[in-house]
């Protein structure tokens, strides 16, 4: 038994580590997506949990019939080593340079990367298994304890980004292990180690403090570059934004330029020829248009509405670095102070968020390229989700325009069409649920620019009016297409060969898109994948050859079956080594592994419903980075403190347990009814009372989860002790599974979750084992 005096610094140690592991888990994320490709980020999250299992294994070596005192001192000693390893981890991470060719330096390096990451998680994971199986009679508490230090980290995250970087907030995840050490060591006796260990962590803090001033430690190498002639850069919780010459780069990827125009000087011709392109044609069909600009990044496009005549242009930028930092900062006077003028009105936020609040109607909608190849909410999606790209949100879009208003979205144009070609195949959704009788008759599409010999570099230009185009409108857009050789894609009224034409006038739209050789169908805000057109009949021809030209974002795809594959046999490692290994010290009942299966459903489906909900959230709090923190820290706070209640609700007795899976299952249930409701509903509120809200939403699905898990380890125990240490492997192992399934089907989520809670009601139900 442990003495009582060791307690609250076992409880501590407990979080501080859990603290330092989720931190550092979601800083690898955004390492991850700026050092490789945002299709990695995910990688971050199977990573964690590959070494967390790992590690609960590796405990059984570490276990035995030592004093209480040694084994904490062994705790202290794996903490204390996590500060170098960590460290290490990063130096190694910051100095790989790897494309996305298929070569084997790349696998090798992809490798390297993988396996030296999950170091530290291996030695959290025996850190946090040999606790926990160690204090099985307060399993309660110290889960607890976990789950706050967790949620605890997840709070960190975001202003540690924001003030720091990624590099510093891996760091500060390397400063809390030591703290952690010194708690273990405490709890052991052992006061001359703990101070060893707070030395430590004083030491990595200074480093911080150094590395903020020097940047000692940062990165070198981005997308297989070295990065160079960067005059400012800075990083935020879902990006690191930089600046060389006049264009700004986030993620070291996606560009946008600093508009460098003085409006108020430009000649009547100068302004002419800024409308002379793509994004300038609604302002040619439209001039002097109340302008609603989504994702204005350098200001072009605010620039092009102004040359037209505007006197009220709105801009909705998402990312604060890009605004505070760089158009209303330090690079200002390059633009004239566009940002600080009377007539512009520049909001930090969601586009879409803003669009759903607002009580506005524009003339003109526009959003040019806008994209970036940041990891999203989480950091644990393979492919890119974009709310602004959903038949949902062109219908949020036409309802905010006035009559003669148009929407206009300009995308890469590929031969044959796919980007745009879905914009198109989404107006004409829209459009239909607004009760629109001959969509055809809204679309006006332009193409800009050469294409090179893949078919890509291309700009096309799609107009959708909310009400139908006239004769006048279409002249009018006529003339400046022929003046500057921008030929027409489609005209309402004429026969212009192409898949535009096809779809908009063929007859048949739903069998065209069928037959058609890209996915190019209307996504959804269940399934909001816009970028993503390649075809499950194409799918292996593109792994094999990359048949896609727009390969560097059809390429999600085929991180999704690699990710998918590599946690398949993380998994089977975890899951294969105690038999093999530790055979001995395992139960051979058949009942046990039905008890450990236990554990496996729960960790499968608490990630299905995290990730699910972050996924539901970004819409309603209006930036990933709030869905992720809200999101995350409801979740686990909530089951905390299930968990701490755990004793006293469940105790002993089969049928609470029995009773609190159905619950769990029921209220998850409900929850996937409600939340849509309550996000449709509420998108107009205060961001403090969206907060909130979602606490309060969240908070009684996560109490009641919390709820199994001690109360199973305190089965386990009584009835296989030896197999604690493995149900906590496999509870990390089901969670990389978990969280990979839960991208492949973001639409089925709801159904997902609720099935995976009901599944494990059934099975506490199920006779043989009650």
């Amino acid at each position: 038994m442990t003495p009582s005096p060791a307690w609250p610094r076992i409880y501590l140690g407990v979080a501080t580590t859990t603290m330092a592991t989720l931190l550092l888990e979601l800083a690898l994320t955004r390492i991850f997506s700026v050092v490789l490709f945002y299709h990695f980020a995910f990688m971050a999250i199977s990573v964690a949990l590959f070494g967390l299992g790992a590690g609960a294994i590796f405990s059984y070596y570490l276990a035995g019939p030592r004093s209480a005192a040694a084994l904490w001192g062994r705790l202290g000693l794996l903490s204390a080593l996590n500060i170098a390893v960590t460290a290490l981890v990063l130096l190694i991470v910051l100095d790989q340079h790897v494309s996305l060719q298929a070569t084997y330096k790349n696998a090798e390096r992809l490798a390297l990367i993988y396996f030296v990451s999950a170091l530290p998680f291996f030695l959290a994971g025996a850190v946090i298994s040999l606790a926990i199986s160690e204090t099985v009679e307060r399993v309660d508490r110290v889960y607890f304890f976990d789950l706050l230090g967790a949620s605890a980290g997840c709070l960190l995250l975001v202003p540690l980004l924001n003030l720091t970087g990624g590099p510093n907030a891996v760091l500060t995840a390397a400063a809390l292990y030591g703290l952690a050490g010194a708690f273990w060591y405490a709890a052991g006796e052992r006061s001359r180690a703990a101070r060893f260990c707070l030395g430590l962590a004083a030491i990595a803090a200074v480093f911080i403090g150094f590395n903020l001033r020097t940047r000692w430690v940062d990165l070198r190498f981005a997308k297989g570059e070295r990065l160079q002639h960067e005059t400012f850069s800075r990083w935020n919780s879902f990006s690191r934004v930089a600046v060389r010459g006049n264009a700004i780069f986030i993620d070291a990827d996606a560009e946008t330029d600093i508009a460098t125009v003085a409006i108020d000087f430009l000649s009547p011709a100068d302004r002419a020829e800024m409308l002379r392109s793509g994004p300038g044609l609604p302002y040619l069909v439209r001039p002097g248009a109340k302008t609603l600009v989504i994702g204005p990044g350098g200001g072009y496009d605010v620039a092009r509405a102004l040359a037209s005549g505007s006197r009220d242009v709105t801009g909705v930028e998402v990312n604060p670095i890009i605004i505070n930092d760089i158009m209303r900062g330090r690079f200002a006077q390059a633009s004239h102070n566009l940002y600080g003028r009377p007539d512009v009105h520049i909001h930090v936020e969601d586009g879409r968020s803003y669009v759903r609040r607002s009580e506005e109607k524009y003339q003109v909608i526009q959003m040019t390229l806008v994209d970036t190849w940041a990891s999203t909410a989480a950091g644990a999606f393979a492919l890119t989700e974009n709310n602004l790209y959903t038949a949902e949100a062109f219908v949020d879009y036409l309802r905010h325009l006035t009559d003669d208003g148009l929407l206009a979205i300009t995308r890469w144009g590929f031969e044959p069409p796919r980007e745009s070609l879905r914009v198109v195949s989404l107006g004409v959704e829209a459009l239909r649920r607004l009760g629109a009788p001959e969509p055809w008759r809204h679309f006006l599409i332009a193409r800009e620019g050469p294409q090179d010999a893949t078919g890509y570099g291309s700009r096309d230009t799609v107009l959708v009016k909310r009400t139908p185009f006239t004769s006048e409108e279409i002249a009018r857009a006529r003339q400046p297409m022929h003046a500057t050789h921008m030929p027409a894609v489609y005209v309402p009224g004429e026969r212009i060969p192409n898949a535009f034409t096809d779809l908009l006038v063929g007859g048949d739209p739903d069998r065209f898109l069928a037959q058609y050789r890209y996915d190019v169908t209307p996504v959804t805000d269940n399934r909001p994948f816009f970028f993503y057109t390649v075809r499950s009949r194409e799918l292996r021809s593109f792994i094999t050859h990359h048949a896609s030209e727009d390969v560097k974002i059809n390429m999600g795809v085929m991180m999704l079956f690699v990710l998918l594959g590599a946690s398949l046999v993380a998994t089977a490692v975890i899951l294969l080594l105690p038999p093999l290994l530790l055979g001995a010290r395992l139960p051979r009942e058949p009942r046990a592994f039905v008890h450990l299966a236990y554990f496996f459903a729960i960790g499968v489906g608490f990630i299905m419903v995290e990730v699910g909900l972050i996924q539901k959230f970004v819409l309603f709090l209006g930036q990933p980075t709030y869905s992720l923190t809200v999101v995350v820290f409801s979740l686990l706070a909530a089951t905390g403190l299930g968990s701490f209640a755990s004793r006293r609700l469940i105790g002993e007795d089969d049928r609470p347990l029995t009773f609190a899976l159905a619950a769990a299952a029921l209220v998850v249930a409900l929850l996937g009814l409600v939340v849509p409701l309550v996000l449709q509903a509420g998108v107009g509120l205060p961001l403090a009372v969206k907060c909130a809200l979602t606490v309060l939403l969240l908070f009684p699905a996560g109490f009641v989860m919390g709820l199994p898990f001690p109360s199973g380890l305190r089965r386990l125990q009584k009835t296989y002790p030896s197999a604690i240490r493995w149900a906590w492997a496999m509870n990390s192992a089901s969670s990389v599974l978990g969280s990979v399934a839960a991208v492949s089907s973001p639409s089925t989520w709801a159904w997902l979750k609720r099935s995976t809670w009901a599944a494990l009601a059934i099975f506490w139900l199920w006779p043989p084992y009650t």
